[in-house]
């Protein structure tokens, strides 16, 4: 349990934190975008005010210096780099009427018409087709779009994410190395309660079971002396039942163990299936409760043979407790990629029942507590067995019947 539970620490807190370093990843993500856009636009822009040709002069009216061969040489202060550009007249009818590339030689003219008319597939005023950001705008020949190469600024930009995210991700797996080595501090207050708990447990079936045994065996011989009697019989089921109450517990703390001693080997879960079933036929008879049993043949299981009938065997005695007078139990066993076993009984007062809290340990369903032979602790039992066969049991309601299923894995 506290090996389980360490790992349960590690993946809720991994979680947590990629969570995180995923969220600032994305957030840096779209404000890079953002800044990326911006800066296009910008130089776009620069170009639309131009009618469609680069402009001369900076925004302030100066003209621009020698060397700084571009707008955007002025916006970044960077390496001067030639601004790649070309701009597109539309007429009326919105087909390419002239085309002017002298600013840039990687697109010809049948590919900047192509260009164009991604552009207009787009519906926007602003956006990019490839590598090339574009504006649409109204010139004093009618509509025209500008397109600005930004592939410099996007190799700048991807480069920059990258970084981040490698950086991110390092130190992601700096503080999973760091949780999984505190990880064992943190869970140690509740390995050493747990410990002390599971101490108690073995200490106290140790010091009950002597007493009991002698109070039992000191009745057997009042009773050949005395006769029996009512009293006796009821001193005697008590014993018996505290018996059964030790026993269960111990069983429960031994399946709570991280490396429960388990003999797992192949066996027929078909014939279990079967037999378990077959040796609550004359409970169920007794009772007048229909039992049935709908086992696919064959069924092949690796794990312990012995655990598996014992939950079985709880699920069973729970439905020939709890079934309707005159009901109907039905055990079903199929398997498609793992075997799946169910128990369902007829139960008139299913809508009562908290199904959350069937497998905690101790609960039971008649609020009065009125002993009936169970102590609730037999389906915590069934969750454990199954938990370690690595697999699942759950419980279902439906009309007037009540389902368990187990899926072993």
């Amino acid at each position: 349990m506290i090996y389980s539970l360490r790992k349960k620490f590690i993946l809720i807190s991994t979680i947590s934190v990629f969570s995180v370093l995923f969220v600032i990843f994305v957030i840096m993500c779209v404000m890079n975008l953002m800044q990326l856009n911006h800066t296009m636009d910008t130089l776009v822009d620069a170009i639309v005010s131009n009618d469609g040709v680069f402009p001369e002069h900076d925004e302030s009216g100066r003209p621009f210096p020698s060397g700084e061969s571009s707008y955007m040489d002025i916006i970044t202060k960077e390496t001067p780099f030639s601004t790649r550009f070309f701009t597109a007249w539309l007429g009326e009818d919105g087909r390419v009427i002239s085309v002017n590339v002298e600013s840039v030689f990687s697109i010809s003219e049948a590919q900047s018409r192509e260009y164009v008319e991604d552009a207009l597939e787009k519906n926007s005023e602003r956006g990019w087709v490839s590598n090339y950001r574009f504006r649409i705008f109204w010139s004093g020949n009618g509509t025209a779009i500008v397109f600005v190469n930004g592939e410099m600024n996007r190799m700048m930009s991807n480069r920059f994410l990258l970084t981040a995210f490698l950086v991110l991700v390092g130190s992601g797996m700096a503080v999973l190395v760091l949780i999984i080595i505190i990880s064992k501090r943190a869970v140690r207050p509740v390995a050493e309660s747990y410990e002390k708990q599971r101490q108690f447990i073995t200490d106290a079936n140790h010091e009950l079971k002597t007493p009991l045994t002698l109070i039992l065996s000191n009745l057997d011989i009042v009773e050949t002396e005395v006769g029996k009697n009512e009293w006796l019989d009821d001193m005697r089921s008590e014993g018996e039942r505290m018996r059964t109450l030790i026993n269960q517990l111990v069983t429960l703390s031994r399946m709570d163990e991280d490396h429960a001693n388990l003999c797992i080997c192949p066996f027929d879960l078909s014939n279990a299936v079967l037999d378990t079933a077959s040796e609550f036929q004359l409970l169920a008879d007794e009772r007048k409760e229909a039992l049935s049993a709908e086992v696919e043949p064959s069924v092949e299981y690796h794990g312990d043979e012995g655990l598996i009938r014992h939950l079985l065997a709880i699920l069973l005695d729970n439905a020939v407790k709890y079934c309707d007078d005159g009901g109907k139990i039905k055990v079903t066993l199929h398997k498609r990629r793992h075997p799946v076993m169910i128990v369902e009984n007829t139960y008139g007062n299913v809508d009562d029942l908290e199904l959350e809290r069937l497998f905690d340990r101790f609960y039971r369903a008649d609020k009065s507590r009125a002993f009936d032979g169970s102590f609730g602790v037999g389906l915590s039992i069934a969750r454990a067995i199954a938990k370690n066969h690595h697999g699942d049991i759950s419980a279902y309601k439906k009309e007037r019947t009540i389902g368990f299923k187990v899926e072993l894995r």
